[in-house]
């Protein structure tokens, strides 16, 4: 298929360069989503369907066999030898069960290493006499050390994560998750099914995920790729709203009052105050006529723009137009007949534009928030009654800034000019957007968002237990509202496949003071993990604990308290031991990598080790914060995790066990 693909001649088949460049491209792309790759085979299952889908189920019919793969593949005359994991007639693999097999007789998974099978196993769905089992193969594909970036999970969806994978376009969809559940794949195969049902469309308008950091993005962006799918945006919310440099950063009570909702209505009355009604006549001179017309006019003309709500630059381009009007009908009046040309003309006639200027000038979000944010008259004029004396003190800028450029912007100032830019200008809306780790952005932030999907629909994924911010959402239902889709669908994945049983039972020990309305994460795997908590004396005992644990397959990670990290990082170099910082790529030859807390959202290693959990606790403005940061440190382990400390442990973690003892599963090195 990539050699057709290759090879195909295009010389006489475009009217022009504009189409052959255009055709060249597509080309291009086509052949780079058909890329082999070493490790992954072309299919990872198999169904034997009892009759043929779509054909008369009459007896005596035969069924049908399919290969299920990433891709679609086809042969030298176009017949399919592998379906892709998208379509329909795939679904089963994924649904089929022995309560409901879906007219399936058989389902078999084959097991790679390398891209080399190397094993195979059956499910005789309808049989009544073959019982149900837990597939090995998916368990070892689950617990499969991993060593760089994340990869697909097409051959291990689950039926509860399929149904939101294959949901609509139409509806936004919220998932809240826990550690392992699987909702970042869940969310990044939506994409790439939504752009397997929906292609044309989606190519028109646009997909883009937004993760919390780089480092994040680093770590998922392989995924998409992998599938064939390379048009995919990922960003950052600080990239989204990238209107300004930023170079400072804000106390968190004043980033709470930056991020909360209600600072959109405040700029929004600083916008609207830019207006200012007019007092004088606007006269236009045309050959030897003057046409005028009055103030009371150009007022009621000024108002019904404002009553429209419309966006501040487009009711200001629509005043010429209407000022110009004006004056045709004094024209029709006195007998003329003027057209449209007239109408324009009129429009850019310099007593107009003057006029335009003065009632509805220009506005500069940058400057508007920058005078916010540096002047305590403007800013109490328009936050009268929505923010408090002391909020507004919080937000003030202690000293004057000379211009927008030598400002020192914070990440929440430059959500507030976003704000303020889609005021004056509407944001170009994408087809779907998939946000992950949504728990911890503001109000704000969540409408920046919503902004970028306005008109098409939204995957949001997050676990409210893990949000690390002091403006954390409490709610989907809130953080559904600003983003502007309180009719969304709130489902809840409670299944973990990632974070071994003992690990995540130790952590959820947290749950009941971060997060006491969640369902805890049952882990639905069999080996319980490997799990450590020990006492120890030295920096030089944490590293041990890594040489440790490197001895086993598959990626470490040390993660401690972001104060810590320099100190560790020193014993670490001290001992000759290499290691990588986050969003570096893991490779055979260095499999560590050093993590402050801050960065470990969304990230996972199949070892980790966990300094010192109370200095991860302290290292945030507040406890519940602080416990939250916590449990996401608790839980970026696949396979094993030992907890270090020398200072006592938070007392919400219980009672620790004794030093060194083995919680579970294989001692490491013989994992």
């Amino acid at each position: 298929m990539r050699e057709d693909a290759e090879n195909l001649d295009i010389r006489d088949v475009t009217a022009n360069w504009v189409n052959a460049a255009v055709l060249a491209r597509q080309i291009d792309e086509r052949i780079k989503a058909l890329a082999d790759l070493s490790h992954t085979p072309l299919f990872f299952g198999r169904l034997d369907y009892l009759h043929a889908p779509g054909a008369d189920r009459a007896e005596g019919a035969e069924g049908e066999r399919f290969y299920i793969g990433r891709r679609h593949v086809h042969d030298a005359d176009g017949d399919p030898m592998v379906i892709d994991w998208r379509a329909p007639v795939s679904q089963p693999f994924y649904r089929a069960s022995k309560k409901d097999p879906m007219d399936i007789a058989l389902r078999r998974r084959f097991g790679y290493i390398g891209g080399d099978l190397t094993a195979y196993e059956d499910e005789h769905l309808s049989d009544p006499a073959e019982a149900p089992t837990t597939s090995r193969l998916l368990q070892q594909e689950i617990e499969r050390p991993r060593v760089g970036p994340m990869r697909d999970i097409v051959a291990t969806i689950q039926p509860e994560q399929d149904e939101i994978v294959r949901s609509g376009l139409s509806g936004t969809v919220c998932v809240q998750g826990g550690p392992g559940t699987g909702k970042t794949a869940v969310g990044l195969h939506r994409v790439a099914y939504l752009l397997y049902a929906h292609r044309e469309r989606l190519a028109r308008t646009g997909t883009l995920v937004i993760g919390p950091n780089r480092s994040f993005l680093h770590y998922i962006e392989q995924v998409l790729p992998a599938l064939g799918e390379l048009e995919v945006r990922q960003a950052t919310v600080d990239d989204l709203v990238a209107h300004v440099e930023v170079r400072g950063t804000d106390t968190a009570s004043a980033a709470v009052v930056k991020g909360d909702a209600r600072m959109a209505e405040v700029l929004r009355r600083a916008v609207r105050a830019q207006v200012t009604m007019p007092t004088e006549p606007v006269v236009v001179v045309r050959g030897s006529r003057r046409w005028r017309v009055p103030a009371h006019d150009l007022e009621e003309i000024v108002r019904e723009l404002l009553e429209r709500d419309m966006r501040y630059g487009a009711a200001r381009e629509a005043l010429p137009q209407r000022i110009a009007h004006a004056v045709l009908v004094q024209m029709e009046r006195a007998g003329e007949a003027p057209d449209d040309r007239v109408q324009d003309a009129v429009a850019r006639n310099s007593a107009v534009k003057a006029a335009v200027k003065a009632i509805w000038p220009p506005v500069d979000p940058a400057r508007l928030v920058l005078r916010l944010l540096t002047d305590a008259g403007f800013l109490a004029a328009h936050a009268d009654g929505i923010l408090d004396a002391d909020e507004q003190k919080e937000i003030l800028w202690a000293k004057p800034v000379r211009s927008v450029k030598s400002a020192k912007w914070s990440p929440a100032d430059a959500v507030l000019i976003d704000e303020t830019t889609d005021l004056v200008q509407r944001t170009h809306s994408l087809g779907h957007v998939v946000l992950d780790e949504a728990q911890d952005l503001s109000p704000m932030q969540y409408r920046a968002v919503g902004r970028r999907c306005t008109t098409g629909s939204a995957t949001v994924l997050g676990d409210l237990a893990q949000g690390t911010t002091p403006w954390a959402t409490r709610s989907w239902q809130q953080a559904l509202a600003h983003l502007g889709k309180s009719g969304a669908a709130v489902e809840e994945l409670t299944a973990g496949f990632r974070v071994p049983t003992d690990v995540i039972a130790y952590a959820s020990r947290l749950l009941p003071h971060i997060a006491p309305d969640l369902t805890p994460v049952a882990s639905v795997r069999e080996n319980p993990g490997f799990f450590q908590v020990r006492a120890v004396g030295a920096a030089a005992e944490v590293v041990a604990a890594c040489a440790e644990l490197l001895r086993n397959e598959g990626s470490t990670g040390l993660i401690a308290a972001d104060a810590r990290v320099p100190a560790l990082a020193e014993a670490l170099t001290a001992a000759d031991l290499a290691y990588l910082g986050p969003g570096e790529e893991t490779t055979r030859e260095t499999r560590l990598t050093l993590v402050p807390a801050s960065l470990a959202k969304g990230l996972e290693y199949d070892y980790v080790v966990l300094d010192e959990p109370q200095a991860v606790v302290d290292g945030e403005p507040d406890e519940r914060t602080g416990l939250r940061r916590l449990y996401v440190a608790l839980t970026r382990a696949v396979s094993g995790l030992i907890v270090t400390h020398a200072a006592p442990l938070p007392p919400q973690l219980g009672r620790p066990r004794p030093a060194g003892v083995d919680l579970g599963g294989a001692p490491a090195g013989r994992g």
